[in-house]
Formats: C-alpha cells, sequence, structure tokens
C-alpha cells in the first residue's frame, strides 16, 4: 500500500460500453471485460506526465524503499509523541467515522492483491514466484483465518457494514485498475511489478489507521497485517524489487524500468487516504442517509406524533426537509446534543431490540445517530488490540474435498480461474488455492 506521492483528485471516466467504473468492477469480477487492456493504455497515458518519487535508476531501489520505511518509522513516531502529549487522533474523530471510511475502501479491499492474479500461470519459472508468493500470501494460502478478503468481510460484518451504501463511482478505481492489470499480466508485466512495487511500500496511513481504529474498539488486525507483511527487510516490499531484478530483460533495463514507473504511478490515480477520511461530514453523512430512508418511511407513521405541528409522515413527504426534521427533533426534546444519546428520547427509539424502530437504522446508520447526538460527548471506549476478534475465531476444521474438487486439481487454469478477483475467498476458492500450492510444490515448509 503508498502514498509515496499524493493521489490527483481528478476523476477517471467510464468508457462507453462501461458507464460506470462501478459496471466496470461488476464485469471484472465476472471475467467479462475484454476491453480491459484498452482502457488499461488510457490510463497510463493518463499517468505519463505525473511524476513520482522512484531513484532513477532500478540499483538504486533497496536504498530507496529502506529510506522509504525509515522516513515512515521517524513520521511515526513523532505521531505516537504527538499523542502522549495529548493531541486528538488525526483521523477518526468518532466511531461513524471510522466506519464509513471502511466502507468506502471496501471496493479496494474486496480485491487485494488482484493485480497479482495473471502471475499464476507462470509457477513453472522460478522468476516469478516472488510475486506468486505475494499473492497466495494475500490468499492466506487457502485457510479462511488468512485469507485477506475474509478478514476484512468479517471486519465488516462485526460492525454491521457487510451492506454498503452506494458509492460514489472513483471508489472503484484503485480496485479496477487491480483487476484489470491481473487479467492483463502477460502484456502489462512491467506495469503490473511497478504497480506492485508502489503497493507493497508500508505507508504511514496504515499505521495510523490501526492505531487509532484500535482506539474505537475496532479490531484492525487486516491493516496491523499489511504493517507487518509488506515490510522492506524481508516482506512484500523486498519481494516487490526483487521481482522487478529477476524479471527486467538485461538488454532493454531502461526501456523496462520506465514502463515499471507508469505502472508504480497508477497508485496515484484517485484520492488519497488522508485526503478521503478528512472529506467525511458527520451531518451530511447522516442526512445522506435520513433522505434515502425518507422514501420508505413516509407512510408508515401515525398521526398522533407531531413536531412543529407537522406529522412524520409530512415531514418525510417534502424532499429536502431533513436539516429542518434534526433541528425539530431537538427544539422539541427529542434530541438532547452534546450529552449521552442514552438521555434523548430519540435514541430510546432506535436502539435496542424493544425499540419501537428497531431496525429501522442499520448499525452504521446507528452510529451516526449516537455520534451525531454526542457532539462531542465520550464514553470511555475499551482499546482493541488489532487480532483479538479474529484470534477467537473457531476455523480449526478443515475444508472438506470432493472427488470432484480433488480431479480438478489436475487442471490448473480451473483452478487459477476460481482464485480470480474475490473468488477465492469463496469456499471453492479456498480449496482451490490449496489444490494450486499442492499441485504446483510451491507450498512452504514450516519449520521444524
Amino acid at each position: 500500500m503508498t502514498v509515496m506521492t499524493r493521489k490527483t483528485a481528478a476523476k477517471v471516466p467510464a468508457s462507453a460500453k462501461w458507464p460506470s467504473l462501478h459496471a466496470r468492477y461488476q464485469a471484472l469480477l465476472a471475467g467479462s471485460d475484454a476491453e480491459s487492456a484498452a482502457w488499461l493504455r488510457e490510463q497510463l497515458a493518463r499517468v505519463q506526465g505525473m511524476q513520482d518519487s522512484l531513484p532513477a535508476h532500478p540499483e538504486h531501489l533497496e536504498a530507496w524503499s529502506a529510506g522509504h520505511a525509515a522516513q515512515v518509522a521517524e513520521a511515526y513516531a513523532a505521531y505516537l509523541a504527538q499523542r502522549r502529549q495529548g493531541s486528538p487522533r488525526r483521523y477518526f474523530a468518532n466511531r461513524a467515522q471510522a466506519l464509513w471510511f471502511l466502507q468506502q475502501v471496501a471496493p479496494t479491499k474486496a480485491v487485494d492483491g488482484a493485480w497479482l492474479h495473471g502471475t499464476l500461470r507462470q509457477w513453472r519459472d522460478p522468476r516469478y514466484h516472488g510475486l506468486i508468493r505475494t499473492y497466495l500470501e494475500e490468499l492466506g494460502g487457502g485457510d479462511p483465518r488468512c485469507n485477506h478478503v475474509l478478514i476484512y468481510q468479517r471486519l465488516l460484518s462485526r460492525l454491521g457494514c457487510l451492506d454498503l451504501p452506494e458509492l460514489d463511482d472513483q471508489r472503484y478505481l484503485q480496485g479496477v485498475l487491480q483487476l484489470a492489470l491481473g487479467r492483463n499480466a502477460d502484456d502489462f508485466l512491467a506495469e503490473l511489478i511497478g504497480y506492485n512495487l508502489g503497493y507493497e511500500q508500508p505507508p504511514l496511513h496504515l499505521l495510523i489507521t490501526t492505531y487509532e481504529l484500535a482506539e474505537l474498539g475496532i479490531d484492525g488486525h487486516y491493516f496491523q497485517l499489511h504493517v507487518t507483511i509488506d515490510n522492506a527487510a524481508s516482506g512484500h516490499a523486498h519481494l516487490s524489487i526483487q521481482a522487478l531484478r529477476q524479471l527486467c530483460p538485461a538488454d532493454d533495463v531502461g526501456a523496462f524500468y520506465q514502463r515499471v514507473r507508469l505502472g508504480y504511478r497508477l497508485n496515484d490515480l484517485g484520492v488519497d487516504t488522508p485526503s478521503l477520511i478528512n472529506s467525511f461530514e458527520l451531518e451530511a453523512e447522516l442526512l445522506r442517509v435520513l433522505e434515502h430512508k425518507r422514501h420508505f418511511g413516509q407512510f408508515m407513521h401515525s398521526d398522533h406524533c407531531r413536531l412543529q405541528k407537522r406529522t412524520v409522515n409530512q415531514w418525510l413527504a417534502e424532499p429536502g426537509c431533513m436539516p429542518a426534521f434534526l433541528d425539530a427533533l431537538q427544539a422539541q426534546g427529542w434530541i438532547r446534543r452534546g450529552e449521552a444519546p442514552g438521555n434523548s428520547r430519540w435514541w430510546a427509539l432506535i436502539d435496542g431490540p424493544a425499540a419501537p424502530m428497531y431496525g429501522v437504522f442499520t448499525a452504521y446508520e446507528k452510529q451516526l445517530w449516537h455520534d451525531w447526538i454526542a457532539a462531542g460527548w465520550q464514553a470511555p471506549v475499551s482499546r482493541v488490540m488489532p487480532g483479538r476478534w479474529e484470534a477467537s475465531l473457531q476455523l480449526d476444521a478443515p475444508l472438506e474435498r470432493t472427488t470432484q474438487e480433488t480431479d480438478i486439481e489436475a487442471d490448473i487454469e480451473a483452478l487459477i480461474d476460481s482464485m480470480a478477483g474475490n473468488r477465492h475467498a469463496t469456499p471453492e476458492g479456498l480449496l482451490a488455492t490449496q489444490g494450486y500450492l499442492r499441485a504446483t510444490g510451491l507450498a512452504q515448509e514450516e519449520p521444524r
């Protein structure tokens, strides 16, 4: 994951065939976007004039990567010192903002590592083994406890955020790039290596995100995992440089490296993580949710309850009235902002299995209400160390292989197909990953 350079906020347009990036994303997940190579060339042309932080010559990459890691470590130490001196959280003012962020980046996390999928076919060539190993580790080697996509899905599920809201189309950009690179690995090998090189450099935002999620009672194991696995000494950051050295043609180093740099810059398309987090506005997000709910609730309320002489149905019937509706709830004492939400009558209507409006709002939407009502009031929250919830999982029972699945092990292409996109996170995909490791002989032995 990289923030080596600041991402551009310029929006990437969709093509004529695919009216949105979301549509192209879904097509790539289904394996049906035959135009993805042409789209990739368009994106590479977009980054042609961009700057990057890579050294001028590939032989300096180790020093560059070590220098970046040192800078991140120094910046994180300064952040921790500031926090110890009483500075507030840098990213997440409240839990609602953290949940919002986790949903915004979900399309990318759902295809973690997908840009490397096409390298699986080169398992006979040891020069590719670093890239393949990186992808297999993203898949957890077929272990449901270690599959990165499954870890993120479990996180969203625990938080009640598995059903994503309608996202801005640009939130699918990086996921589309990753899927397109994975689909066209042979034609874009240099660019794939460059993208991998950038993505696997551990960024500062990963460390801060992990720390602040823990403070908010959210298990940041997914993010902590990438802090350790992407390290520059022996992790994915190291393997990314090793792959470049092994696959760069000796008679064409200059041209190959320039293509690598273009692939590296693809990381910088879209909004960078700190800017995305900073774009969150609590009241605006709550109003967005209410405006969406308004369409479903405008005929569902009785007329005996009135706010400022208007029934709830009347409030909900008119577009754009939700800001005034919030004001009315406060004016009539239903909401007491700046206090514990439990002090507000409105909270008693929506929270708890016996609440009259139980189920009207999702866990995320209730968190929006909670933090908006609290308006700075904070209850003590127990810090959750990364991996606490994951460690409690009872997933020791091995996946059972059927006769058909055993037979398919001989068909490497079928196994690879089941490991594409996010299909590897399904029971069939997990079995396929295990089968691929056995069939190719790439399973690593444990110390003994």
